[in-house]
Order: C-alpha cells, then sequence, then structure tokens
C-alpha cells in the first residue's frame, strides 16, 4: 500500500487527495453529487437532515467514511445518494478496515482508479458493482 497522509494531518490539502468527481457516465442522478464534490458536517447535518452527534456517529459506524483537507472534516458527495448514505458504501468499508486499511488508505482506494475494475470503485460501487468492488477490496488485504 502507498503512504497517505494521516486524517488528521493539518497538512493535507485537497489536491493531494483524489478528486472525487465522477466520469458523467457513472452518475446514478442528478441528486448524486454536488458541483463542490466535498461536503463538510454542517453540509452533511443540514443534506441528511440529522444532528452533528448522528453525523459522527455514522463516521464511527463506518457508514460514511471523512478525512481532513485543509483542517477541516469533509466526505465527497459521491458518498451519499440523494439525502442517505451510499448504501453500498458501509460494507465496502468494512471490508477495507479487516483488510488493514486505515480510514485513509480507504479514502484514497476508493477515489483512485483501480485496474482490476478499470474504473474508481467508488463509481463502481455507483454503477451497481457492489460484490466485485468488495472482492477486490478483500483481495488488497492479502
Amino acid at each position: 500500500m502507498t503512504e497517505i497522509p494521516s486524517a488528521v494531518d493539518p497538512d493535507v490539502t485537497e489536491s493531494s487527495i483524489p478528486n472525487p468527481e465522477p466520469a458523467a457516465s457513472e452518475h446514478r442522478s442528478s441528486e448524486a453529487t454536488d458541483g463542490d464534490a466535498w461536503l463538510t458536517v454542517p453540509d452533511l447535518v443540514e443534506r441528511l437532515g440529522v444532528s452533528p452527534g448522528r453525523v459522527r456517529r455514522l463516521f464511527e459506524e463506518k457508514i460514511l467514511l471523512a478525512t481532513r483537507v485543509d483542517g477541516v472534516l469533509k466526505v465527497p458527495a459521491l458518498f451519499l445518494d440523494g439525502a442517505a448514505p451510499l448504501k453500498e458504501l458501509r460494507g465496502t468499508l468494512l471490508v477495507l478496515a479487516d483488510a488493514g486499511f486505515s480510514d485513509d488508505e480507504a479514502m484514497r482506494w476508493l477515489l483512485e482508479h483501480d485496474e482490476v475494475l478499470g474504473a474508481r470503485p467508488i463509481d463502481a460501487l455507483r454503477a451497481g458493482r457492489r460484490s466485485e468492488v468488495r472482492r477486490v477490496a478483500q483481495a488488497l488485504g492479502f
């Protein structure tokens, strides 16, 4: 695995993390992403209609994944399906955690092109290829 910046590293910049903007052909719906691509905790509170504490529990329960970008905790808008977390994400995050990935490593893997999948894993998840993505993620742990 490649070395990546820590989620608590204040020197992490948005340019050091892959752009979460999907290929146009892989959008699930026009509501699935925002033009800005990254959402802060207050953005998530508004979009999901939940408290900040609930948003933090979504991170703890691996329902959503966040990373610090320029010192601010952010989530790619691709990790949401409208006003809810992308349902395929949680199981994939658990597989990656079981494979020994840190949150930052999981974020990077989800947002970078994967040769085996022929796409970014997040795009493959959004396209309905959950089982394939999880098989690839599981193989990374060996």
